[in-house]
């Protein structure tokens, strides 16, 4: 019971907080009071927790929230499933999806051969699709791994940086080797590099090569022109899987060029053997602010494309020859030469 209800309470006093039944708590028994319907989603979540904690893995706040919040969606996955799927285990630590959408990506890896990852920062777009790859290396699926990420400043201009040419692209691919270092031992991990094992590259180096039996990783896709984008994914060679991820709204393309990422939602839909999986705010599994924080931009950018669609201001040919006023008259009808 005390696991159930956490340390000094705090995940009953989430569920008091979140359900809409009444809850009682005596020794080791739960009474629930309210109608029907919220009787039965309490006990549901009650339940999943039960399940969850009987697998071996602890529950936290977090935990709990997400157990209420797929409990509520009309998706026939249940939390138990969602959240105890492991991925990986490296020092201690299991890498399993967090979220639905997180969940259904996981499994699009698993069942096709070139998966898009599209959604904002912090939704595991990356990080799960590398903790797959390790797990495809591991199992001997694969003979390697390749990440790969278009060398293109954030907004900003770096210049020309010092050294040789590895590190002058360390910078950019600098997030993947981070990742890296979370899911191998970091004392293998330049032997894997050396060996050619795990290739870290940027996507110009992509260029006339086949890949077979390699699992590659496109990261900020966003980022790629389309003739780029076309390049990456005709790559693809025999024993292979490609996982494609990037945020539509954060393009660094200089000069207004259009997103391979974009474009290629339209071109390759429903093509077979290919997925396209969304995430949304609601899979951000950061710091609780970061899902606030990306609500909050698209809400503005929401609100900015419907006043510049509504409130078109009035430009001076919009009035019609009539309305001209008194001391609009021409030269001649003024009387002047």
């Amino acid at each position: 019971m005390v696991n159930v209800l956490g340390p000094r309470d705090e995940f009953l006093k989430l569920l008091e907080r979140e359900l809409d039944a009444d809850i009682h708590v005596r020794g080791n028994q739960v009474t629930l009071t309210g109608t029907g319907e919220q009787v039965s989603f309490a006990v549901d979540v009650l339940t999943e927790m039960v399940t969850i904690l009987r697998t071996g893995q602890g529950l936290t706040s977090e935990t709990v929230e997400r157990i209420i919040s797929i409990t509520d969606s009309p998706d026939d996955m249940t939390p138990a499933e969602v959240l105890t799927q492991n991925i990986l285990s490296s020092r201690g630590k299991t890498i399993r999806p967090k979220t639905l959408n997180q969940k259904r990506y996981v499994d699009a890896i698993d069942a096709h051969t070139v998966v898009f990852g599209i959604g904002p920062a912090g939704t595991g777009k990356t990080y799960l699709a590398m903790a797959k790859a390790v797990q495809a290396l591991q199992a001997k699926q694969v003979n390697r791994i390749i990440l790969t990420r278009p060398a293109i400043e954030a907004g900003e201009k770096l210049g020309f940086l010092p050294g040789t040419l590895n590190d002058k692209i360390d910078p950019y691919l600098r997030p993947l080797y981070d990742a890296l270092h979370d899911m191998v031992d970091p004392e293998s991990v330049p032997k894997l590099l050396t060996s050619g094992t795990i290739e870290v590259a940027p996507l110009a180096y992509m260029r006339g090569r086949t890949l077979n039996d390699a699992f590659i990783i496109l990261d900020e896709a966003q980022n790629t022109s389309m003739e780029q984008m076309k390049m990456f994914l005709t790559r693809l060679g025999f024993g292979s899987k490609m996982v494609v991820t990037g945020d539509i709204t954060q393009i660094d393309l200089p000069g207004g060029q259009t997103s391979g990422l974009r474009a290629v939602q339209n071109i390759l839909d429903g093509v077979d053997d290919i997925m396209f999986c969304q995430l949304t705010n609601h899979d951000v599994v950061r710091h609780k602010l970061v899902g606030r924080i990306v609500a909050a931009y698209d809400q503005f950018e929401f609100n900015q494309s419907a006043e510049q669609q509504y409130a078109r201001p009035r430009r001076a040919h919009d009035k019609a020859p009539h309305d001209k006023a008194p001391h609009d008259k021409t030269k001649h009808e003024r009387g002047e030469r």
